[in-house]
């Protein structure tokens, strides 16, 4: 362990070996914050001698869990299969499939994908004969998978007037119905959503304190990776899964928080500080991945947001390309000179078409 330690700069060291107590680790793009996690996870295993099965990591998708859970066999061995490592998702479901007869649902509880969701509502607002064009199935899964994630049930949502009104004057004042509809249906199946693990969790944690008991003894130490897309339901779960030990690391970067349209919450690790008064802030800010000139140009859009924790990245990398901007009078204008672009630098500089890449935000933008 100490030839890895010796491999990290002064910022990376602390947020490996600090382990105890709450800390935000505000890592910079390509500043290497998988890395620390990783090293910080067997830091824990190999030196604080913590067993695996006491620590939770939590990561934002399967892939990144699989990656990290990979590098730390390598370091540790096959110990590292004893972490709860995974999504959100993937966790608190092996947590409810062990206690989810407590909510009244049982054990081996089906798990519904978007489609089948989407099937069941569609069902409810044809047997409540509502115009489904009035009535979109995307429309109302959506606000249902929202309230959720804010931690509103159906019954809240039902005599909260604001979510009424607002519905109403959508031209849509049965959501809040169909909403009831949906959770007695799924409950009645035994089954849950997506949302529901997380939904369910939490009212586990609040409904059932000697179960909450139990999960925050186990798991000495939390750890949460891209922390700014976390939305209010995951927020609410993880302090109070270590609010009896408090070791509790959340790594992330304001200025990349890109979800807000799935539930994201950006005040989580705005307002981190608020809540843990003792909290030990660590800034990964040395980019290794990007030269200078992207680096100085990220930054200076950042410098725009208004509310944002202060850092400043920076690299010791060449300085690069100059960032090249193009106009386009139309779409189809901008995807000619994007695609005679990539055709005179590959014939120029004898390059293949694998080695371009274009980012767009939609799909429907790629058809230009």
């Amino acid at each position: 362990m100490s030839d890895y330690l010796q491999s990290l700069n002064e910022p990376q060291r602390e947020g490996v070996i600090n382990t105890e107590g709450a800390c935000m680790i505000i890592a910079g793009a390509g500043s290497g914050k998988t890395r620390v996690l990783t090293l910080r996870i067997a830091h824990l295993i190999q030196s604080k001698q913590v067993d695996p099965f006491n620590i939770m990591a939590l990561t934002f998708t399967n892939k990144a869990a699989k990656e990290m859970r990979g590098r730390l066999e390598k370091m540790v061995g096959v110990d590292a299969r004893n972490l709860w490592m995974g999504t959100f998702h993937s966790v608190f479901a092996r947590i409810l499939r062990a206690e989810a007869h407590h909510l009244g649902y049982p054990n081996n509880f089906t798990i519904y994908d978007t489609d089948d969701s989407k099937s069941l509502l569609r069902s409810i607002i044809k047997e409540m004969g509502l115009d489904d064009t009035q009535y979109k199935v995307n429309t109302v899964y959506n606000r249902i998978s929202s309230a959720k994630n804010k931690l509103v049930s159906w019954q809240e949502y039902l005599s909260n007037p604001i979510l009424m009104a607002d519905d109403t004057a959508n031209m849509r004042p049965e959501i809040g119905n169909i909403y009831k509809a949906y959770s007695l249906r799924c409950f009645k199946s035994g089954a849950m959503d997506f949302d529901d693990l997380l939904f369910n969790t939490d009212k586990l944690f609040k409904e059932h304190l000697n179960v909450l008991n139990k999960y925050q003894h186990r798991f000495h130490y939390v750890l949460v990776d891209e922390f700014q897309d976390t939305n209010l339901c995951q927020y609410f779960i993880i302090r109070k899964l270590a609010s009896v030990k408090e070791n509790i690391c959340v790594v992330g970067d304001d200025a990349q928080s890109i979800y807000a349209f799935r539930g994201a919450d950006i005040s989580n690790i705005l307002n981190f500080e608020k809540d843990y008064p003792d909290l030990r802030i660590i800034k990964l800010e040395q980019n290794y991945r990007s030269t200078q000139t992207i680096v100085e140009a990220a930054n200076s859009v950042i410098a725009k947001n208004k509310a944002q924790l202060p850092k400043k990245v920076w690299t010791s990398n060449e300085e690069g390309n100059l960032i090249e901007l193009i106009k386009a009078v139309s779409d189809n204008e901008e995807g000619k000179l994007i695609a005679t672009s990539i055709f005179e630098e590959k014939m120029q500089h004898q390059y293949k078409f694998s080695d371009f890449v274009v980012l767009y935000r939609t799909n429907s933008q790629s058809r230009a």
